[in-house]
């Protein structure tokens, strides 16, 4: 090979090469860019520059500053995060050789014609001749300007946006819930995380990873991230629930201040001013209300230990009688922690929670269907939702993995196997 030290091309040869490939002067421009290859050195410091395949939003986020970054540990695959969204990264191969070159000018940027130029607004085309502008032909290629490939690239990294990975926060955030102060001598403290330390640890974006936190109701104590022990988050929330007919609240006029003083010495400051923001909106009047669906889905939870299994009708029963006046049962929100099977001889519940499921997707089908042999979409939505992109949906993975047929007008998924 011929290195770029040793060879500069002149405006001679670059005159002999056009006219061995018979191209018309007349529509080339004034300067020539000669691309020289790299030695060995000069690719060697350029080893660790990658190409990345950035969507509209990656260039957004760049462009006004804002964190983009790679996260993954080493048993992981490597995902990039912008502040919003989650992106799999995966190395694909390119099938013609890309060439960097940098400061490498368009076509017409290298014309001093005005006619050829942008600047002169009248014909940016370089199919167009200057014969057909009426022009005599405008001497071309007077001038030669070396411009260097700095690295030779065969493969890019490919980003997919992907649901956000919220495993990870249900696995490290179990192993110190919050049960009490009485019971904090007992937690590891090596394994408490910092918001930070957890962001910087799940690969998702800062709003998703914010928005995993409120799903799985992990709330900051102390300047860390604590999931509530379930027994000692359904006794608290049973507090503040008692004290609206303690004080003949109406459901949307519920008050924090008192509902945070009147729990003074039973559950700290700051611990029941956190559940309070999780289970609570606020309201037109500056009061607040409690949600319906979480509060509802707690004490399903409660209802539905691990294993058993209850009669739809007595299920429902007890889970409504559980609850306070004003707070109404239903099906839907037995989302992702219960199903309800009406196909066997018996009507009946059980609990199944999301969070305790296989996270690898074929695992998960087969214990879905072990657990149950016929699915509709409805019901097996909240267990695959989790795997799927902006461009595969729920449906279209059941399609690929398991089986359907239509049973009284509903389509039904069973086991491929």
């Amino acid at each position: 090979m011929i290195f770029s030290q040793d060879y500069q091309r002149s405006v001679e040869d670059v005159h002999a090469i056009v006219r061995h490939a018979k191209l018309d002067f007349n529509n080339l421009t004034n300067t020539a860019q000669a691309i020289y290859y790299p030695d060995g050195d000069t690719h060697a410091n350029m080893g660790n520059l990658k190409l990345l395949e950035a969507d509209d939003h990656i260039l957004e986020q760049i462009r006004a500053g804002k964190s983009v970054s790679f996260k993954g540990a080493l048993n992981e695959k490597v995902v990039i995060c912008t502040e919003s969204r989650t992106y799999e990264v995966k190395e694909a191969e390119i099938s013609n050789s890309l060439l960097l070159v940098p400061k490498l000018q368009q076509a017409q940027a290298t014309s001093r014609s005005p006619i050829k130029s942008p600047k002169g607004g009248v014909n940016t085309s370089l199919d167009s001749s200057t014969e057909e502008m009426g022009e005599e032909a405008v001497d071309s290629i007077d001038t030669i300007e070396r411009k260097d490939v700095v690295r030779i690239f065969h493969d890019y990294f490919e980003c997919r946006q992907v649901k956000p990975k919220y495993r990870k926060i249900i696995d490290l955030l179990r192993l110190t819930k919050y049960s009490g102060p009485e019971n904090e001598h007992l937690v590891e403290r090596s394994l408490l995380f910092r918001f930070k330390q957890l962001l910087d640890t799940v690969q998702c974006s800062k709003e998703e990873f914010e928005e995993g936190l409120r799903k799985y109701r992990a709330i900051e104590i102390e300047d860390r991230i604590r999931m509530l022990d379930n027994e000692y988050e359904y006794r608290a929330v049973t507090l503040m629930l008692a004290l609206i007919g303690e004080n003949s609240w109406r459901l949307d006029e519920i008050d924090k201040a008192t509902t945070v003083e009147a729990l003074e010495g039973i559950v700290p400051y700051d611990v029941v001013d956190k559940i309070f923001d999780v289970y609570t909106e606020p309201t037109e009047s500056g009061r607040f209300r409690y949600r319906e669906d979480l509060v509802c889905a707690l004490f399903a939870e409660k209802i539905l230990q691990q294993g058993l299994k209850f009669h739809i009708d007595d299920f429902l029963t007890t889970w409504q009688e559980t609850l306070p006046d004003g707070f109404t049962v239903d099906e839907k929100y037995l989302r992702g922690i219960g199903i309800i099977d009406r196909e066997g001889n018996v009507p009946c519940v059980r609990g199944l929670n999301e969070a305790d499921l296989p996270n690898n997707l074929l695992v998960r089908l087969v214990t879905l269907f072990k657990t149950k042999e016929r699915w509709n979409l409805e019901q097996i939505e909240p267990y695959i939702e989790c795997f799927t992109t902006p461009t595969l949906g729920v449906t279209s993975i059941l399609a690929k993995h398991t089986r359907s047929l239509v049973v009284n007008g509903t389509r039904i998924y069973v086991s491929k196997h």
